[in-house]
């Protein structure tokens, strides 16, 4: 049951972004796509933090980075901690992009709670942090990451 939910959350995703893009070239590539997910999830990584995550050399993610910058998607900008890093950031253009598939989820959340009692909602979150925090072990994002 869990995939047939995330499966209907993805082509919902997909339905949306091509209907937008029907008359016109998408900007994004799909691995482009994928990488801004990533940037996005991992709250304002550095290149190498993104690198690392991603499982790729540093050379092949400053790649992909520029590209996305030069489409206006990710932009940089210098640690106040240390000035000779630099954390990539999603612009207004990519969150515009996002916001396709996250308003669908809280359309759906909405729901949820109009459906379900307290009590459900209650033990639905328990289930869904023991899921996150316990069951999904291989994926680890940081404490500035996106909280879903």
């Amino acid at each position: 049951m869990f995939e047939s939910i995330y499966n209907k959350f993805k082509l919902h995703f997909y339905q949306e972004t091509f209907s937008r893009f029907q008359d016109r070239e998408a900007s994004l590539t799909t691995v482009e796509a994928f990488a801004m997910e990533a940037i996005y999830a991992l709250g304002s990584p550095t290149v190498h933090e993104f690198a690392e995550f991603m499982r790729i050399s540093s050379s092949n993610a400053a790649y992909k980075i520029g590209s996305l910058i030069r489409k206006g998607y990710v932009e940089k900008v210098q640690s106040e901690s240390d000035g000779r890093e630099y954390h990539l950031r999603p612009t207004q253009k990519y969150l515009d992009y996002y916001r396709i598939s996250s308003s669908y989820i809280h359309d759906v959340m909405d729901r949820i709670r109009q459906r379900f009692s307290e009590e459900d909602l209650t033990k639905m979150g328990e289930i869904l942090t023991v899921m996150s925090e316990e069951l999904m072990p291989e994926v680890t994002v940081p404490a500035s990451g996106v909280k879903a």
